[in-house]
């Protein structure tokens, strides 16, 4: 049972208020490494001084680290929603011819380049300094708290949350042993006084809280070591042909701002086969079973070959590079002859998917060779059209059955004149610009278009030469990616992981075991408990080792107590 103070005149409780009172706040003193606000009103220092200094703590302090944090996630908005430079510029071109008048505007917020304009860099390095900042001196602080020792009981151990009391026959020396040992068998740290045993545990919820602000530090870094330093590159590769791992090579670049060519792991390979399955029947027909592209693969400039396969979500993996499958497709071999019969153009031309039965469309561009039939030198372009299975006449428009070649046909429309290509401006594959050109017409006037089957022959009008369609080929499109940050990404947060989840489910507590031999002999033993804050677990954790103390030190029996009868002698 625990024991109250007798009333008291209020002036002398006001020392002893205020002796409890300091006992009480060393008691629950650095239960957390939380960095301390100065006392309220209390000076900064003087000019410009104490103007650095109050700008230092603010900005090491956890709130403006979080607004820092919601800045920096307003920040990535508009390099989603505006296209970037880096990413593809053909895109920021578009984008400024259909919005002409936000391009000024734009410009000057750097809003091509979002993430590497002077103020998102500037939030990114603000952000970054306030959490070396504030972990700093909470590391100091947490490294002073792992040397020192638990703090005395408070005097009055009665105040506290969770606090149970008995009296035993065991003397108080014993008693004081037999805490340290229960306490010291539960992993608390303990520290024994000549009446008393202090205990504390719990010190991983504040390794946690610093586990996971260093972990943020540590994914601040990757990402921008990844950013600095990435590269990724697309390249479409035929059956048959190669690709090699130089700049020149790739369909599509793009890199950080510190990336060289030279950083790009020497490899090359070779497509050799591409394999695909769909489901031929029931609801899912068409639906994608399986993709495997056959490579052989040579590393370095003259490495071995080595037969290697790469699959979707499965990379080829060369000197921390990976090569992913994205897509596949069907490429047309066609020839072209001028009016005199001379192949002057025969390839296999790409067609770009646009369904998911690879109804595909792409261009036929002849830039060299041809004459028309009076000597003059021109262009010829085709718009093309191609499906692995088609319906067949008179059921349908140009649109594919299913993704497999069970009856392939391609359509095309001819146009001559001048492609556009000699201007020096980027232009798409995929696509044929018709401006500078004319059509070929039929006899009614119209565009000349004719749909053929492989093996098929389509005679321009008027002799100016032959198209056959002599097979098909097909395309994988891979992925060349270097992320040089991503693994100490992934190790920066699963260590935040584990720190949050260390500092929310770990509790920082102090156990207090007083004994006290009392005026009849009898020694009172005295057990109490303090948190960081507030929780169920305590009482039981104290219910547990008071439980186990009073095994060793049970309850003293009740003793009769003698009164004196009124005319009796004593």
């Amino acid at each position: 049972m625990s024991t109250t103070d007798k009333a008291s005149p209020e002036a002398s409780q006001q020392p002893a208020a205020s002796a409890r009172g300091d006992e009480d706040a060393a008691a629950g003193a650095q239960l957390s490494t939380a960095p301390l606000e100065d006392a309220p009103g209390g000076p900064v220092g003087i000019g410009v001084l104490g103007w650095l200094r109050w700008f230092w703590r603010q900005l090491t302090s956890m709130r403006v680290a979080l607004i820092l944090l919601f800045l920096l996630s307003l920040a990535s908005i508009p390099g989603s929603l505006i296209p970037q430079t880096q990413v593809d510029a053909m895109k920021v071109a578009t984008w400024k011819r259909e919005h002409a008048s936000w391009v000024t505007v734009a410009e000057k917020l750097q809003l091509f380049d979002v993430y590497s304009s002077v103020w998102f860099s500037a939030i990114y390095l603000l952000l970054f300094i306030s959490l070396i900042g504030c972990i700093l001196p909470r590391s100091w602080q947490f490294v002073g708290q792992l040397r020192g020792r638990p703090p005395r009981a408070p005097k009055r151990l009665d105040r506290l949350p969770a606090y149970t009391t008995w009296r035993t026959d065991k003397p108080a020396d014993e008693v004081v042993a037999a805490a340290g040992k229960v306490l010291g068998g539960s992993r608390f740290r303990t520290e024994t006084g000549a009446s008393s045993v202090a205990a504390e545990k719990g010190y991983l919820r504040e390794a946690g809280n610093l586990a996971f602000h260093i972990a943020l530090i540590v994914m601040l870094v990757a990402f921008a070591w990844g950013q600095l330093y990435k590269s990724e590159g697309g390249k479409l590769v035929l059956r048959g042909k190669g690709f090699s791992n130089t700049l020149t090579q790739y369909d599509d670049f793009k890199s950080g701002s510190f990336f060289t060519p030279d950083d790009l792991p020497p490899f090359s390979f070779t497509l050799d086969r591409f394999d695909a399955s769909y489901a031929k029947t029931g609801p899912q027909k068409g639906t994608a079973r399986d993709f495997k592209a056959y490579v052989t693969f040579r590393e370095g400039a003259n490495g071995a070959p080595h037969k290697r396969e790469i699959e979707v979500n499965k990379p080829l993996e060369v000197d921390g590079s990976k090569v992913y499958l994205l897509g596949h497709g069907y490429a047309p071999v066609v020839s072209v002859t001028d009016p005199t019969g001379k192949v002057i153009f025969k390839d296999a031309v790409p067609m770009l998917p646009q369904d998911s039965n690879l109804t595909s469309s792409g261009a036929i561009k002849v830039t060299d060779g041809y004459k028309d039939k009076d000597g003059k030198k021109e262009q010829l372009g085709f718009g093309a059209m191609f499906v692995p299975t088609y319906a067949g006449e008179g059921k349908g428009t140009m649109f594919s059955q299913f993704p497999d070649l069970d009856f392939p046909a391609l359509m095309l429309s001819a146009w001559h004149g001048s492609l556009g290509v000699d201007s020096g401006l980027p232009q798409n594959v995929y696509q044929l610009d018709t401006s500078k050109m004319q059509m070929f017409k039929d006899d009614s006037g119209q565009l000349f278009k004719q749909k053929m089957l492989p093996g098929e022959t389509m005679t321009l009008p008027g002799g100016a030469g032959t198209v056959k369609f002599e097979g098909i080929e097909r395309w994988a499109t891979f992925s060349i990616t270097h992320q040089p940050g991503s693994g100490l990404a992934l190790a920066g947060a699963i260590a935040a992981i584990g720190g949050l989840a260390g500092s929310l489910f770990i509790q920082r507590r102090r156990i207090w075991v007083r004994a006290t031999a009392g005026e009849d002999g009898v020694t009172v033993v005295e057990m109490a408990g303090l948190g960081r804050s507030e929780s169920t677990k305590l009482p039981e954790e104290l219910a547990a080792l008071a439980a186990a103390l009073h095994q060793q030190a049970p309850t003293a029996p009740d003793r009769p107590v003698k009164e004196n009868v009124e005319g009796e002698r004593g």
